[in-house]
């Protein structure tokens, strides 16, 4: 495997001020690649702004002899994020990689949790990656070269109480990043989503102290950068923490097929085992696999013989 550079790239990386997204753009500009970074300098929850952070970061790597501007857009905003799309091609020519990490936290159960804070969530973490996207994506495709890279979160895969909006917003990234891998597939486009642990400003408070030494941003940005690179693969989760690199992926079990009298919510019910049985699970393509199988497997069930088998 050949050393991995980014000699020549340009990358933005958003809510790069600190934590993971400062330890991305660190980690980019260490290997070549000219990086905007981007920070609205605001608090964990969303409130504030300043973009001191950006610039203490574009400093730090300059002085490794690296090239770097900062940013202050918010992107929650669209306006603002096509004026910092529009900067960093000024400044650089082009754009190569887009890092999605900029975040927030309103935590709260469902029941407490107002929907302003809701909407909030959902607009820094999903919106902002649309905008982001949305404004690079004519862009990489024209000059058939892009990485992009949505941070997901266990969060969103999984499930965590009191984060029904941040866990809607990580999970809404999965159905984006599948689409846009197989749209810009032609185009050398590479979408991928990273579920990073790291210990930030996010995880003060839910990680014990003794942990976070293991949680560095640091174990995370090597996956970060294999999802950005040139040999990078397209549709992936890549999970990480602590030097821990994991692929989560969504299968589909084998299932069953019912028929006539049998076509009922009693069978289904009666039958869940086996409808969650895990053999001969696969993973689905895109979305017409998943038609296709039943199609077939309702034909086979009636003894029907498809066109072309």
């Amino acid at each position: 495997m050949s050393e991995v550079s980014f000699d020549g790239r340009v990358a933005i990386v958003t809510g790069a001020g600190a934590g993971l997204g400062r330890s991305h753009a660190l980690g980019l500009a260490a290997r070549g690649a000219k990086v905007m970074v981007n920070d609205l300098g605001a608090a964990t929850d969303g409130s504030g702004s300043g973009s001191d952070a950006a610039r203490a970061v574009v400093e730090e790597i300059r002085a490794g002899g690296g090239k770097a501007i900062a940013n202050g857009a918010n992107v929650a905003d669209a306006t603002q994020v096509q004026a910092m799309v529009d900067e960093a091609i000024a400044e650089f020519g082009h754009v190569d990689i887009l890092v999605n990490n900029a975040g927030i936290l309103r935590d709260k159960t469902f029941a407490k949790m107002s929907l302003g804070d809701f909407r909030m969530v959902m607009d820094v973490h999903l919106m902002g990656s649309v905008y982001t996207a949305h404004a690079l994506w004519r862009h990489m495709c024209e000059r058939e070269y892009g990485r992009i890279v949505f941070t997901t979160s266990a969060s969103g895969l999984y499930g965590n109480f009191g984060q029904s909006n941040y866990g809607a917003a990580k999970s809404a990234m999965l159905g984006l990043m599948n689409v846009l891998s197989i749209e810009g597939a032609k185009y050398n486009v590479r979408a991928n989503m990273l579920a990073p642990t790291a210990a930030t400003r996010m995880t003060e408070g839910l990680i014990p102290d003794e942990l976070l030494a293991l949680l560095q941003p640091e174990t995370i940005t090597p996956g970060l950068l294999a999802l950005v690179s040139e040999e990078a693969p397209t549709k992936m989760i890549l999970g990480a923490g602590a030097g821990c690199f994991t692929e989560t992926k969504v299968y589909e079990t084998q299932g069953i097929t019912l028929q006539d009298a049998d076509l009922s919510p009693e069978t289904v019910l009666a039958r869940m085992a086996e409808i969650r049985a895990p053999e001969n699970q696969q993973v689905m393509g895109n979305a017409f696999d998943q038609t296709n199988k039943y199609v077939r497997n309702a034909a086979a069930a009636r003894g029907v013989t498809l066109p072309g088998e």
